[in-house]
This record gives C-alpha cells, structure tokens and sequence, in this order.
C-alpha cells in the first residue's frame, strides 16, 4: 500500500524529538515539529481519507470518474494549503506520488490515462494545484 506522506512526516518528528531528548541534535536544528504541526497533518489525512474511500471505489472507471476523484483531493489539499501554507517542493512531490501511486495500487494505469488527455505522467494534478 502507497504509504501517506504524513507517515514520514510524522516518521520524522519522532525521531527529531528522540534525538532532541537524547541530546544528540541541536535545538536549533530541530524543524520537523514546526514545519508539520499537528493541524496540518490532521488536514491532510481527512482529504487523503476521502481521496483513498474515492479511489477504492473506482472500480472500471471511465476517465472522467477518476479525473473527478484526483480534482477533488487536489482542491482538498488546495484548501488546507491556503490555510497552513505547508506545501513546500518536497510535500508537493510527496503527495503527488501518493495520488499516483495511490491510483495505480486499484488498476488505473496513470500513464495511459494522461496520455489519453494529452497530458505528461506527472501532469495528473496540475489543472487544479495551487500548491
């Protein structure tokens, strides 16, 4: 199963506040917490939620079905960005990747169906993404 982005986010708090405990990283090095605040990962994981209920769903979907799916996990995501400004390149690729890779684990075969639409592979989210 694709693994969430917000599993290695969480991942790495964890092991930042091992480090921080253990006195093996600096304080002032630490950012994990700050960048990933629990507000964000909660948001995240309710669109990821729909998007994977969605995506299970899909069963011999037409086109048009998983272009509806990807759009509204897409301008989910759009929203929790506008409210918490935490997409940077890295989380951008990451959630991209789980789309994807999400879509590929229940038979969509993501590569045709870009090229069907005249569309790159990795072009899947980009009509609707602001982050």
């Amino acid at each position: 199963m694709a693994e969430r982005p917000t599993t290695s986010w969480r991942e790495g708090i964890a092991r930042e506040a091992e480090q921080l405990a253990a006195g093996t990283l600096d304080p002032g090095c630490a950012c994990m917490a700050d960048l990933y605040p629990d507000e964000l990962l909660t948001a995240t994981d309710t669109a990821l939620d729909s998007f994977d209920a969605e995506v299970a769903e899909l069963d011999s979907a037409k086109d048009v079905q998983i272009f509806a799916v990807v759009e509204r996990v897409v301008v989910a995501l759009n929203a929790v960005d506008d409210v918490h400004c935490g997409y940077e390149t890295d989380e951008r690729e990451a959630l991209c990747a789980y789309i994807d890779e999400a879509l590929t684990e229940y038979g969509v075969d993501v590569a045709a169906l870009t090229a069907r639409h005249g569309l790159g592979r990795y072009e899947l989210t980009d009509k609707w993404r602001d982050w």
